[in-house]
């Protein structure tokens, strides 16, 4: 029972946060009153699988990742689409973390600064990243795209990977999001 009260607030959250809902929710929203999201949704499975659950334990540090590294690029340039989403990326991590919770799993960020991380590959990747976007703006918003390029990828395949649907609902937020910081760094690199 709390576990599936935990789920309908990822998915409420993950809804009102991130704003992408699937089209198959729109028309929910009268029979179930949860923000079009559907009752079977709504329902956290008693299993996750060893790959699942990895898979959560990765995302929400690459979606820390995402957020550490615009959040320090922004201080470093002070470009508002770098303070943006960052803010967006923080909510993205709020819903893993959310997910992490909803399954008992120990979140892999708590008690870690911007730019510490327990996956060492990921650590790696930040340290990058950072140094490549201090070389000057563009290079910065350039950081930008290569993070949104690699997230989308990441989603697209965890999302082939479950079956849960409360987790592939917050993926398909997250990925419909990253689309959106696709084109809004795009578009600033092109200006």
């Amino acid at each position: 029972m709390l576990k599936t009260k935990l789920a309908a607030g990822v998915l409420a959250f993950s809804t009102l946060f991130v704003g992408a809902v699937p089209a198959y929710a729109a028309s929910a929203a009268q029979a179930t009153g949860t923000l079009g999201v559907p009752a079977t949704a709504l329902a956290v499975p008693g299993t996750l699988s060893e790959d699942e659950g990895a898979a959560l334990l990765f995302m929400r540090e690459e979606e820390k990742l995402a957020h550490d590294v615009y959040v320090t690029l922004y201080d470093q340039w002070g470009l508002r689409v770098f303070r943006n989403i960052a803010a967006s990326e923080q909510k993205h991590t709020d819903a893993v973390a959310a997910l992490l919770d909803a399954y008992g799993l120990e979140d892999p960020t708590v008690g870690y600064a911007v730019g510490e991380f327990t996956n060492p590959a990921l650590q790696a990747l930040y340290d990058d990243l950072v140094a490549q976007g201090s070389v000057s703006a563009a290079e910065a918003l350039k950081v930008g795209v290569t993070i949104e390029e690699l997230d989308i990828a990441d989603l697209e395949q965890r999302i082939a990977e479950t079956d849960n649907a409360d987790i592939q609902l917050v993926y398909r937020n997250l990925l419909a999001g990253s689309a959106n910081h696709l084109r809004a760094f795009s578009s600033t690199l092109r200006r």
